[in-house]
């Protein structure tokens, strides 16, 4: 009695390490998360991180500890060699059922809570925003965060700079109302609210910057507001993150994020330039899809005419 008693104690003991080792492996591959993921250039790519690597640990924590009860229960409870007897009958046992429920449901609503605390900062707005375009009541986007986690949080409460986006087939102008500055190239000051007013002149268009973590839809025949603020200069893309047509691969552009004083000395460079066309890749593809002798048998949307601006990029 007294040594069962004693191997029941180690045996917790063992199992107490175990799911020790498990829990410390599982947040160091939750940690290594950070390193898959592109630049950090956004305050909200912080938010996005830190929730996939969240969802990285959970899951290494999962895979682990399943992974090891199998290992477990093949090294030290395997048949005796020769020995094809049928197992003991075991039926269900309630307590056991009802944890491995309860415990997947719980799960998924801490999953489902943070993932939409997450939705809320970003201030993302989906189909049901186009009642109320503009942010909703109680939704705003992620303030901006400095590079050192441990610093103070700069709080922005209002957009500093306010730019027109309009997206088409196939083609970004980026318009700054307060120089009249017009462009092909997204330029962004760093640590600084923006605010996009997102338009578009035709179909469905996507606005996607892998490196800031962000995606918002632009609907035809609405204006959507939509802010970030950038921490990370450097030189980025944007992309169409929707099928537009059959150009809509060559419907990028560059997203440069600078401090703020090169950011304006930018603008007051490009104020003085005079309206050119910018260059306009899908135009070309189409211009040189027209002139082959071969025709494909279906109709191609032609793209619009290049856009004007002050800096083609």
């Amino acid at each position: 009695m007294k040594s069962q008693k004693t191997f029941n104690i180690f045996a917790l003991i063992a199992v107490a390490i175990a799911i020790a080792i498990i829990t410390a492996i599982s947040f160091w591959i939750g940690k290594q998360a950070y390193t898959w993921l592109p630049p950090q250039a956004a305050a909200e790519s912080i938010l996005i991180d830190d929730l996939i690597s969240f969802l990285v640990t959970l899951g290494a924590f999962i895979f682990l500890g399943v992974t090891a009860t199998l290992m477990y229960s093949i090294l030290f409870h395997r048949a005796p060699k020769g020995d094809y007897s049928d197992g003991p009958p075991i039926e269900g046992n309630i307590t056991l059922e009802v944890v491995w429920t309860a415990i997947p449901i719980l799960l998924v609503f801490w999953i489902a809570s943070y993932s939409y605390q997450i939705y809320e900062q970003m201030g993302i707005q989906g189909p049901m925003a186009l009642v109320h375009l503009h942010n909703p009541v109680g939704m705003e986007s992620a303030y901006a965060a400095p590079k050192d986690k441990n610093a103070p949080v700069k709080a922005v409460t209002a957009p500093v700079e306010k730019i027109d986006v309009i997206a088409k087939q196939w083609a970004w102008v980026f318009h700054y109302p307060e120089t009249d500055v017009t462009s092909s190239e997204l330029h962004l000051p760093s640590d600084r609210r923006i605010r996009l007013a997102l338009k578009s002149e035709d179909v469905l268009h996507g606005f996607y910057i892998p490196a800031f973590r962000l995606k918002q839809d632009i609907i035809p025949n609405h204006n959507i507001d939509f802010e970030f603020t950038p921490i990370r200069p450097g030189k980025y893309q944007l992309t169409d993150s929707q099928y537009s047509g059959t150009y809509f691969a060559t419907m990028y552009a560059d997203v440069v994020v600078e401090s703020p004083e090169q950011y304006q000395q930018w603008l007051a460079q490009a104020a003085t330039n005079k309206l050119a066309p910018a260059k306009n890749q899908a135009a070309y593809e189409y211009a040189q899809a027209a002139s082959q002798s071969v025709k494909t048998g279906w109709a191609t949307v032609a793209p619009g005419s290049a856009p004007l601006v002050n800096y083609p990029g």
